[in-house]
């Protein structure tokens, strides 16, 4: 008789701490920085994630949909460094009471140079611009982690000591991948080591595997080349002994695949750059996928 009556009360106590863990509510507009809340903040935080894997970053913005699903929210996570152009019209919208964290507005920032680059025509043609896509280090990834716990502790002050702890997991689950890609990358001489790729989204990647990041188009996803510069590109593959190009999930195919037909060399699986396609919008998941794929083609 007495088993009957426990179970009621332990699945009431069970639904009783589950509403008492999700305190603070925050949203996301990126799904690798959703998912690196939601590691620092663990049981203490309901995280809405607004922009959804799947969805096209470069030409989305929130809807009345999207941010009414975020009202309530006392923070929300943006990638930042430009990434998100609406971020103004966004905060007028959401209101005062809402604090808005650009999680890389921090990180060193790295612009488009000769330094790290082999640029096929000239070195002006995407000399200057920032790279936005931070999320691609490993190094960049752990320093977010701090900046989340410092805005949940903000959010959340009696809870720090669970932030702090979940930050620090965070990191070694980041060291974890590092040390994955680190070991599959050593596969590839240091002479083969330049990643071909349609935009310039993969410079924090490059500099920390010692990679020359090769972008064909600048930082667009989405630009065109003419016949002329097409042509210097198909020159410089040659000469820099190009094994392989990498096509991007989202970016404009044609150009690389022209090179491709031209010069012969390999075409290599679709990278992430942006790390929103269903299959790699997590950074672990995104560095293993970009990893694998560009050991598959470079390995001699």
């Amino acid at each position: 008789m007495k088993h009957r009556y426990l179970l009621p009360l332990l699945i009431a106590l069970s639904s009783l701490t589950g509403r008492v863990d999700a305190g603070l509510k925050v949203a996301s507009l990126h799904p690798i920085v959703g998912d690196l809340v939601k590691q620092v903040g663990g049981d203490h935080v309901e995280v809405v994630q607004v922009l959804k894997p799947g969805t096209d970053l470069h030409h989305f913005s929130p809807s009345a949909k999207d941010i009414a699903a975020m009202r309530g929210a006392t923070i929300v996570f943006a990638s930042g460094k430009g990434m998100e152009s609406y971020l103004d019209k966004l905060r007028d919208s959401l209101g005062g009471g809402v604090t808005l964290i650009e999680v890389g507005r921090t990180v060193p920032s790295i612009k488009i140079s000769a330094d790290q680059s082999i640029f096929m025509c000239c070195p002006e043609h995407a000399r200057g611009g920032i790279d936005p896509h931070w999320w691609q280090s490993s190094d960049n990834m752990k320093r977010a982690a701090g900046v989340v716990a410092d805005a949940l502790t903000a959010g959340d002050p009696a809870n720090k000591a669970a932030y702090e702890a979940g930050a620090e997991s965070a990191r070694q689950r980041i060291s974890a991948v590092k040390a994955y890609a680190q070991k599959q990358l050593s596969q590839i001489p240091r002479s083969d080591r330049k990643l071909v790729t349609a935009h310039a989204a993969f410079g924090y990647f490059c500099k920390e595997y010692g990679f020359k990041t090769i972008p064909v188009l600048g930082l667009s996803a989405e630009g065109a080349a003419s016949v002329q510069y097409t042509s210097e590109v198909v020159k410089a593959i040659q000469t820099n002994k190009i094994r392989a190009v990498f096509p991007e999930t989202g970016a404009n195919p044609k150009v690389l695949s022209e090179i491709a037909r031209q010069t012969g060399v390999k075409v290599g699986r679709e990278l992430s750059g942006d790390g929103t396609t269903a299959e790699a919008s997590t950074f672990e998941s995104m560095t293993r996928h970009n990893v694998d794929a560009i050991v598959a083609a470079l390995k001699p």
